[in-house]
């Protein structure tokens, strides 16, 4: 069944560790400010108690995402062969999305404000069909603007037989 989703034949690239980094930030920001407001609204309607009782539940959460979200940013992973590029992702519900390189239409780069922050960004193939898109997040941006230059140059020198 792996084989399925991760050909052996192939030699895989993960992405950068930094990726957890950006994606336990931006849980930590969304607990708190859920944790705040929790506090708040039970605490004033309820009683303090409750208030106290919300902010440690959303905590046990926000503990049990830092875990999930470094198993997930280690799922991440993707090859490059000669006339498709492949993309894995995915601990329970895994995933593999094979784009051939004919079939590509634009490559996108982008890198919100904590990516930068953290010195990563990603990459996105789109296609004709959105559901054969690919995003690989988490990649140097050294490597994305490789990526992107030799995804465009592929995806145009055999687009030609469209």
């Amino acid at each position: 069944m792996d084989d399925l989703f991760a050909p052996s034949d192939v030699s895989w690239t993960p992405v950068s560790p930094q990726l957890a980094s950006v994606r336990r930030v931006s849980a930590a920001i969304t607990a708190g400010v859920f944790g705040i407001a929790a506090l708040l609204a039970l605490g004033l309607t309820l009683g303090w108690l409750y208030g106290v009782l919300g902010l440690v539940v959303i905590a046990a959460v926000f503990g049990w995402s830092w875990v999930l979200i470094g198993r997930n940013q280690r799922s991440w992973k993707y090859a490059e062969r000669e006339d498709e590029l492949m993309v894995s992702h995915g601990i329970m519900f895994r995933q593999l999305v094979v784009v051939p390189y004919g079939r590509m239409q634009f490559v996108d780069v982008a890198a919100g404000p904590l990516e930068r922050a953290f010195g990563i960004s990603t990459v996105e193939l789109h296609t004709a069909t959105p559901a054969t898109d690919a995003k690989i997040p988490g990649l140097h941006p050294d490597e994305a603007a490789r990526l992107r230059d030799r995804l465009s140059a592929l995806g145009q020198s055999q687009a030609w037989g469209l």
